[in-house]
């Protein structure tokens, strides 16, 4: 798999750091507001679990940890313009903070359809904390109020990131060579 990146972009020490700054971030600004409920964390499987999971780690407030399944990708490279829910919330989150733990924000279609679905349902408030932030013209605009790293527009993988399911586990992200692809 490694031979299959053209450049390390984040490595797994900067990204570690990155993480820590966020966790630390979010426990500062929801000190005072997170009750005893706590935040509710969101995840978008697949891609963004391993980032929502060292995240709730470094947040040191109480967090409960739910999941969305939400795809409009496919198995391609460029998204397909339609936005499927394939897992929804377990969690009820009327009147609760949540935090939408993303792992990129590229086109923005899919997390913009996500940020509407949340809102009809009532939460307190509802941010993103989004690992990366792609570098492109036709980005919906979305206000992340976490970011870990701006990045190139170039086909990324790793630390949750894949290319038709593989390279997730790699422990930091990089460029995928175009002959991949």
């Amino acid at each position: 798999m490694h031979s299959d990146i053209a450049e390390v972009l984040f490595t797994e020490d900067e990204i570690a750091e990155r993480v820590s700054e966020i966790g630390r971030a979010i426990t500062r600004d929801y000190a005072h507001t997170a009750d005893e409920n706590g935040i509710v964390l969101i995840s978008v499987l697949r891609g963004a679990a391993i980032f929502m999971a060292d995240l709730a780690r470094k947040i040191e407030l109480p967090v409960e940890m739910d999941y969305m399944a939400i795809s409009s990708y496919g198995n391609g490279a460029k998204s397909s313009g339609v936005v499927r829910i394939l897992k929804d919330l377990t969690s009820e989150i009327e009147g609760r903070h949540v935090i939408v733990a993303e792992d990129i924000l590229d086109s923005g279609l899919t997390l913009t359809y996500l940020l509407k679905n949340l809102a009809s349902r009532h939460p307190a408030s509802v941010e993103v904390a989004t690992l990366l932030r792609k570098q492109t013209r036709a980005q919906a605009k979305i206000d992340c109020k976490y970011i870990g790293f701006e990045c190139p527009d170039e086909f990324i993988v790793g630390y949750g990131l894949d290319f038709a399911e593989r390279y997730r586990n790699l422990p930091y992200i990089g460029i995928l060579k175009p002959e991949v692809y």
